[in-house]
C-alpha cells in the first residue's frame, strides 16, 4: 500500500468532517446557547488541522490531484481508518461536557455506526449536542465516505474501491456506470426520505427539532431521540406509525428504492425476492408479537399491532428506538424480539445486522445440499432475482456469517465474565455487533443506559459496534500479514 495514497485521502475525509463538525452551530445559534459554539468550533478547527497536515504529507512525494489507481487493499485501509478517525474526532465534543474519553467515544461510535446505545444518564445538554448526537447517525446512515464520493471529484473514480468496501454486501449493486453517480443518487433518496419524515412529524405536532433529530435518526436506523424516553416520550400513535413506516423504508434497499422512484413503479419493490422475504418476516414476527401482547400482556388489539409492529421493524432493522418499555413486556414477547435482533435488514440499506439475503442464501445452500443427498450427480444452481449467485459469493456468505457468530461468542462470553451477568454479556454483544442499539433487561434496557458497564465491556462494544457496520470484511483483512506491505513513495 502506498502511504501517500492513504494519507492523502485521510486529509481529505478530515478536512470535510471537519466542516461538517461546525453544523450544531447553527443550533446553538438558533436557541441563543452561545456556548455550546465553542466544543465545535475547536473540533472543527482540530479536524481540518490534522487534516490537511495529513493532506500535506500525501503529496510530500509528488502531486496527487486525484487517487484513480487505487488498489483494493488501501480503500479497505481508507475506509476502516477512516471511520476510526472520524469516531474519534465526533467524540472530543462530548468531553467539554464531563463525559470521560471512554464514554465519549462510545456514544460517538454508536451515533456514526448508527447503533444508537448511549451512556447518556441526563439529556440536559444544549441543542448542538442532542443534534450532534443524531446528526452523526445520518453521516453514518448511508455511509460517510460514500458522501465523499457524492460530492469530492478526487474520489470520483478511485471511490469504486472504497465504496463496496464501506458496503461489503454480498453482492456488489451499483445501478449506474459511474460509482459517483450511484452515491449521488443514493443520497438524493436519503436525504429526500429525511425531509419527507420531517415534514410529517411536524404536521403530527412533534416540535421541529425533535421532528429533524428523530428523522436523520430514523432514516439512517439509529436509535438516538432528544427525548429521554425515546419515541415513547411523545404519547402519540401517530408518529409511532409514521416513524414506523420510515423504519420500514431505511430497512429497504435504496437502490430498489432509487429504481421505484426514478421509474414511477413501487410494484418494482415486491417484485424483489429479498424485499418480499424482509417484508414477510417483519409480518410474520409482529403477529407472533401481538397476539403474545393481547395474550401474555393484555393489551388492547390496536395497541398490540401499533407496539408490536413498531418493536420487531425497529430491532430488525437496527433502529432500536422504542415506543413502549418492552424490557417490562413477557417473556415470549421479548423472546420474539430477541429473534428479530438476527434477521437484520436489506443489502443496500441503512439498517444493520447480518442482511435478509445473507440468510436466503444459507437457506438456498442448505436445500441445494439436501437435494444432492438424492440427486449427486444433479447440476443445481443457487438463484436470487433469477440471477445465478457465483460459488465465491456463496462461499464468502458462509465465511461471512461463520466469523460473526465467532466474533459474537467471544464478545459474550468476555462481557459476561467482566460483568458477572450472562443476560447482559449476550444482549450486549448481539445489539453491539447488530447494530441495535437497546439491550434487554432492566440495567440496558430500552429506557436504561449502557453507562454503568465496565470500561472493558464499552471497548469490547465499540469494537463491535465498528465491526459490525463495516460488516467485518475490512476489518477481518486486518488479520492478514501481508496487507501490511507500506511504501513510502
Amino acid at each position: 500500500m502506498r502511504f501517500n495514497y492513504l494519507s492523502y485521502s485521510f486529509g481529505l475525509v478530515l478536512t470535510f468532517f471537519g466542516l461538517l463538525v461546525c453544523t450544531p452551530i447553527i443550533f446553538s445559534l438558533i436557541y441563543k446557547e452561545y456556548d455550546s459554539m465553542m466544543p465545535f468550533l475547536i473540533t472543527a478547527i482540530l479536524s481540518i488541522s490534522v487534516g490537511y497536515i495529513f493532506n500535506q504529507i500525501g503529496k510530500l512525494k509528488g502531486q496527487l490531484k486525484n487517487l484513480n489507481d487505487i488498489k483494493k487493499s488501501e480503500g479497505l485501509f481508507i475506509v476502516t481508518m477512516s471511520w476510526i478517525l472520524v469516531s474519534i474526532i465526533a467524540a472530543i465534543p462530548y468531553m467539554f461536557y464531563g463525559i470521560s474519553p471512554v464514554d465519549s467515544l462510545f456514544e460517538s461510535v454508536s451515533g456514526v455506526t448508527t447503533t444508537g446505545a448511549t451512556i447518556l444518564t441526563t439529556f440536559s445538554y444544549p441543542h448542538a449536542v442532542m443534534f450532534w448526537r443524531c446528526f452523526t447517525h445520518w453521516l453514518g446512515g448511508m455511509g460517510i465516505i460514500v458522501l465523499f464520493i457524492a460530492i469530492l471529484p478526487q474520489f470520483a473514480i478511485a471511490g469504486r474501491q472504497m465504496f463496496f468496501a464501506e458496503s461489503p454486501g454480498p453482492t456488489e449493486d451499483k445501478f449506474t456506470p459511474r460509482i459517483r453517480s450511484t452515491a449521488s443518487s443514493l443520497w438524493l433518496v436519503y436525504l429526500g426520505l429525511t425531509i419527507i419524515q420531517i415534514i410529517c412529524l411536524t404536521i403530527a405536532k412533534m416540535p421541529l427539532f425533535d421532528s429533524i433529530c428523530n428523522s436523520m435518526a430514523t432514516v439512517a436506523a439509529g436509535g438516538f431521540s432528544p427525548n429521554p424516553e425515546s419515541i415513547m416520550g411523545y404519547h402519540s400513535n401517530y408518529i409511532v406509525w409514521i416513524m414506523m413506516v420510515f423504519i420500514f423504508l431505511a430497512g429497504s434497499s435504496f437502490n430498489l428504492q432509487h429504481r421505484a422512484y426514478t421509474k414511477l413503479n413501487p410494484l418494482l419493490m415486491w417484485k424483489n425476492e429479498e424485499f418480499r422475504v424482509y417484508f414477510g418476516i417483519f409480518a410474520g414476527i409482529s403477529f407472533m408479537v401481538a397476539l403474545s401482547l393481547v395474550l401474555n400482556d393484555h393489551y388492547k388489539i390496536f395497541d398490540a399491532i401499533t407496539h408490536g409492529c413498531y418493536q420487531v421493524i425497529s430491532i430488525m432493522t437496527s433502529t432500536g428506538s422504542a415506543s413502549v418499555d418492552f424490557a417490562k413486556w413477557s417473556f415470549t414477547s421479548q423472546v420474539l424480539l430477541f429473534l428479530a435482533m438476527f434477521t437484520g435488514a436489506c443489502a443496500s440499506s441503512t439498517g444493520g445486522g447480518i442482511k435478509i439475503v445473507r440468510w436466503m442464501l444459507v437457506y438456498k445452500i442448505m436445500k441445494m445440499e439436501l437435494k444432492k443427498i438424492l440427486h449427486p450427480n444433479a447440476v443445481i444452481n443457487i438463484k436470487v432475482n433469477d440471477s445465478i449467485v457465483s460459488k465465491d459469493v456463496l462461499s464468502q456468505t458462509i465465511g461471512f456469517i461463520m466469523f460473526y457468530f465467532a466474533i459474537v461468542l467471544i464478545a459474550v462470553l468476555a462481557i459476561s465474565i467482566i460483568e458477572k451477568n450472562i443476560v447482559i454479556g449476550i444482549s450486549s454483544a448481539i445489539t453491539s455487533i447488530g447494530n441495535v442499539g437497546p439491550g434487554f433487561g432492566r440495567i440496558i434496557g430500552p429506557m436504561s443506559n449502557f453507562e454503568c458497564l465496565h470500561t472493558s465491556s464499552k471497548l469490547i462494544m465499540i469494537f463491535n459496534m465498528l465491526v459490525g457496520r463495516l460488516e467485518l470484511i475490512p476489518f477481518l483483512v486486518f488479520l492478514e500479514k501481508d496487507f501490511y506491505n507500506f511504501k513510502f513513495d
